[in-house]
């Protein structure tokens, strides 16, 4: 039987939708064409070694000139500029802005075949090194509101180069999907006195249904109200609402578990396409009592339809309970 559930954070309901559900190794990824194993090395790839040139200027880079083991280098078709003003102005009854903010590509790897699922946790490490480094930098600049990492992997979730790389992008614009969350949030606060991630994620720990990795300092699950099969959290135990704030030690770990994470993925769906996001709070708010930063994984395993656009209900057809325990029984050593 289909149930109604609510996001505890942001209210919204989706429909659980078991009836309709696949089993769930029936969510891997199918091939078909030309599957030849990637090289290492494509020569004609921007973000491989020796084609340095082939980008703009790097921003970042950790190793040495002839070694590097990531790179930064602002995103050559970038849709903003920092050149551009964030002043608004007015057309009329509308409002518009130059196109201002910073965009950057995070080359993950000098390896093109290289994916964060096969690195080890060094080279993870290396990588999260990499987005605290540029999230710093880029908050420093005054006209910077909003700073998202973010991962495309997979043509379904809108990569166009296959070598292996995130992108953040700094903006002066704080969208309201992003305000009305907090807004959430703050709500629950101010009634409870408590932060709502806080309190999820100990329901989440209490009932154990849906954990996929529990460490030290992390929890990784699919949560309650999943709006899509594998839909998946990473979030800290220890109340934080900047990623920046991250310390050494849960650095440490967030490599070894996110690294864990996407080779489950990667190993039990064969390599999906997927969206993963570090939400944070705004550069401008400072540590918040009630916000709470955290990674969400996205499978684009399904395609929202009528229903979904039209409502803004999902309708997930995997239970999140299902997808956890099939992640959990996926081997990634």
């Amino acid at each position: 039987m289909s149930q109604f559930r609510q996001n505890f954070i942001t209210k919204e309901w989706v429909i659980i939708a078991p009836e309709r559900a696949k089993r769930p190794d029936q969510f891997a990824k199918k091939f078909s064409g030309d599957q030849t194993p990637k090289p290492e090395h494509d020569p004609k790839c921007p973000f491989c070694p020796g084609n340095e040139a082939m980008t703009p200027q790097e921003v970042y880079r950790d190793g040495g000139p002839g070694d590097w083991r990531v790179r930064v280098v602002p995103n050559k078709f970038a849709a903003v500029s920092p050149d551009s003003s964030p002043a608004r102005r007015t057309v009329g009854r509308f409002l518009e802005a130059d196109g201002f903010g910073r965009a950057e590509v995070i080359i993950e790897s000098p390896l093109h075949n290289h994916s964060i699922a096969m690195m080890t946790t060094d080279g993870v490490k290396n990588v999260l090194g990499a987005y605290k480094a540029r999230y710093e930098e880029l908050s420093k600049d005054e006209n910077v509101d909003m700073v998202t990492i973010f991962r495309n992997n997979g043509p379904q979730a809108g990569t166009s180069l296959v070598h292996p790389h995130s992108q953040v992008i700094a903006t002066s614009m704080i969208q309201p999907v992003v305000r009305n969350l907090m807004q959430q949030a703050l709500f629950y606060h101010d009634t409870y006195g408590q932060c709502p991630y806080c309190v999820m994620l100990e329901e989440e720990l209490k009932q154990k249904d849906r954990i996929v990795i529990e460490g030290k300092h992390f929890v990784v699950f699919c949560f309650f109200a999943s709006r899509t099969p594998f839909e998946t959290r990473i979030i800290p135990k220890r109340h934080n609402s900047h990623f920046l704030g991250i310390t050494k030690e849960e650095m440490d770990e967030l490599a070894e578990i996110l690294r864990i994470t996407l080779k489950k993925f990667h190993e039990g769906l064969n390599d999906p396409d997927y969206n993963l996001i570090v939400s944070s709070s705004p550069v401008s708010d400072g540590e918040l009592h009630y916000d709470h930063w955290r990674i969400t994984i996205i499978p684009r395993l399904t395609t929202p339809a009528g229903f979904e656009l039209g409502s803004g209900i999902f309708i997930n057809i995997m239970p999140p309970e299902e997808s956890a325990k099939f992640l959990r029984g996926v081997k990634a050593d």
